[in-house]
């Protein structure tokens, strides 16, 4: 009963929202260009579906992601895994990663346009950018933590520096390292809708900026739907994970 009620809690907001909003646009106070009802934008989505525009531009955008966000997971968890272990590698590049790390990912675009262009390994490299930062200052903290015991049991059975990484110190640091791929995943979710908005030729930020072109807040707000969405089960996905594997180590 109590679960039901946390959904049902949960969902309030949203209907009142949507409540709002189509009283706010059955009142004529706004132009309808501007803003048009909650269910036009639903027969926009049905139409967008049907006519397979949504799930190419949605698909396009996927595809980005996860190459992106493969890619700059990785080398943030070896970035940070790396500076966390070793006090030369934290005293050079440590400095440097705190003050570029303040920088906003979409300040890199136009540096990134004229270096790569506006093809799909420029989308894929903007989202790198975005996940390495918080998945290597995470996995840097996670590694940090570790307690002082597990070098020195490494150090007496003279483990290998892989194994020793691989088996023992990710592990250990899982907790914080998820945390920082799951903020690096909607970050990088974030900031790839915006750089399709700027440039780029498909996709769903590119669907919206189409659609405003074109003057079809509709289809504008139909984006801004999918992208929240989308946003919203990827944080969840994430989050799931995280929770089973405290309750594994719990356990």
């Amino acid at each position: 009963m109590s679960h039901l009620y946390r959904i049902a809690a949960g969902l309030a907001p949203l209907l009142g929202l949507l409540l709002l909003w189509q009283f706010a646009s059955a009142s004529g106070v706004f132009p309808p260009q501007v803003l048009v009802p909650p269910s036009e934008v639903a027969a926009t989505l049905a139409q967008l579906w049907r006519n397979g525009e949504l799930t190419d531009h949605l698909g396009t955008s996927l595809f980005r992601l996860v190459f992106g966000f493969l890619a700059g997971a990785a080398i943030g968890l070896a970035f940070g895994t790396a500076i966390a272990l070793s006090k030369l590698l934290e005293a050079l590049f440590a400095p440097l990663f705190q003050a570029v790390r303040q920088v906003p990912v979409l300040a890199f675009i136009p540096m990134l346009v004229l270096l790569l262009g506006i093809e799909e390994r420029f989308k894929i490299v903007v989202v790198a950018v975005a996940v390495f930062f918080p998945v290597a200052l995470a996995t840097f903290d996670g590694v940090r933590a570790i307690p002082k015991s597990y070098f020195e049991v490494a150090r007496l059975y003279r483990t290998p520096a892989l194994p020793f990484v691989t088996r023992i110190l990710l592990p250990a640091a899982i907790p914080p390292v998820l945390t920082g791929l799951r903020l690096g995943l909607t970050r990088g979710w974030l900031v790839l809708v915006a750089c399709e908005l700027l440039a780029a030729d498909s996709g769903i930020g590119q669907m919206m900026e189409m659609g405003r072109q074109m003057f079809r807040i509709d289809v504008v707000l139909a984006g801004v739907f999918v992208s929240g969405l989308v946003g919203f089960f990827l944080d969840r996905s994430v989050k799931l994970v995280e929770r089973r594997f405290v309750r594994w180590k719990e356990a």
